[in-house]
């Protein structure tokens, strides 16, 4: 394994990964990585857990959306925002769209309008109809500054009808819920800022999960939603899935291993290792140990020192995940962009490793040393990918 490992678990999931951590304990006096010199010369290890996502919301994938209720609290929108967003999600409901598109629309509407049914300046009939603020981007109108082949100036200015519109354009993206959420919203939009949808992903799928009870935790399989399974090439409406099946086997910053920074998982040899959501590869290639070696094409041991093979993914919101101990050289190179659930590499047990298994690792911030590092097992959890086996 590699430096770091996740045992502890959120408050009302203790009682599940408590009995899960138990089963395995013995395992975890074989599974050992505690980083290589100065905590595998990646940079030290050490930091406070953050949580970025809304803690203790349930997923209900039965749960309707309510336009007229009581909105949320969030920093970045007041309640008039937020009631365009659950009309967003609405419609997405009534149109049966998965949950992954209600994502995608928000963080399109809320790159084009900050989610607020906009008029503009150039289009006179706009301004005299209910707006919450006004434009002037061409002939742009509305939540998603839809241009006149979207509809005319009144239906454009209604957001369920500008939302109806988005999601009919959307189904007719090709595999539309695997690809990056901006590749998929460009493709809708043609936006001249392709790239500036992307940022907003994660503030979406917490809006989503608090206005459709969890739904972004959800993922589709055999034409349903269901909560919590997203693994492999199973992607959640959030656009994350854990990175293998196996439960996890030796824990976060624990007692013993108070500088272990991520998870241990179990794996056979040669288990594909996916890429846990869409990003930018920083780092593929092997770690060196405590004596600097680079000699990571054949089994390691403890104390060895070093990740061994590793890759590390720069996702939106600077989150990173790290995977150690792969078996061969990583598939992927830096500066390769990935998709979430893209196999990556394999696992095996080069480095400070005395067994198979995969290390895994979330940093935030952008920060891929110790003082970035948190608690994988709350994080891939509350986006609908955990972490302790999918069944």
């Amino acid at each position: 394994m590699s430096a770091v490992a996740e045992g502890t678990t959120p408050r009302r999931r203790k009682l599940r990964l408590g009995v899960l951590v138990a089963a395995l304990a013995t395992v975890l006096t074989l599974l050992c990585c505690v980083g290589g010199a100065g905590a595998f010369f990646l940079t030290e290890l050490g930091g406070d857990e953050k949580d970025a996502l809304t803690a203790g919301l349930d997923c209900d994938a039965a749960y309707q959306v309510d336009v007229t209720g009581d909105m949320p609290r969030f920093s970045e929108y007041g309640e008039g925002q937020l009631r365009n967003a659950a009309v967003i999600i609405k419609v997405g409901q009534d149109k049966k769209v998965p949950a992954r598109g209600w994502v995608v629309a928000l963080a399109t509407a809320m790159q084009e309008s900050a989610l607020r049914n906009l008029a503009n300046s150039t289009v006179p009939a706009s301004l005299a109809l209910p707006h919450e603020g006004v434009g002037s981007d061409h002939d742009s109108l509305g939540l998603f500054q839809q241009r006149p082949g979207w509809g005319s100036v009144q239906q454009r200015m209604t957001p369920s009808y500008a939302a109806g519109k988005f999601y009919e354009k959307l189904l007719k993206v090709p595999d539309w819920q695997r690809r990056p959420l901006t590749v998929v919203a460009q493709r809708v939009q043609v936006s001249a800022f392709p790239d500036a949808y992307a940022k907003h992903e994660d503030l979406a799928a917490r809006i989503v999960d608090a206005l459709a009870g969890g739904a972004a935790r959800t993922v589709e399989i055999a034409g349903k939603a269901v909560c919590d399974a997203a693994a492999g090439t199973r992607i959640a409406a959030s656009g994350w899935t854990a990175p293998l099946p196996g439960g996890i086997v030796s824990g976060f910053r624990t007692a013993e291993r108070r500088s272990h920074n991520g998870v241990d998982l179990a794996a056979d040899k040669e288990t594909p290792i996916h890429a846990a959501s869409a990003g930018r590869v920083l780092v593929a290639r092997c770690d060196p140990d405590h004596s600097g070696r680079r000699d990571c094409d054949r089994d390691g041991w403890p104390d060895k020192g070093g990740c061994g093979w590793f890759v590390d993914i720069l996702h939106v919101g600077g989150f990173i995940t790290r995977y150690c101990h792969l078996i061969q050289r990583p598939k992927v190179v830096p500066g390769q962009t990935v998709e979430a659930g893209e196999v990556i590499g394999y696992s095996g047990s080069s480095g400070n490793s005395s067994g198979p298994h995969l290390h895994f690792e979330v940093h935030v911030n952008s920060d891929r040393s110790s003082r970035g590092a948190i608690n994988p097992v709350p994080f891939m959890r509350q986006r609908g990918a955990p972490l302790a086996g999918t069944g």
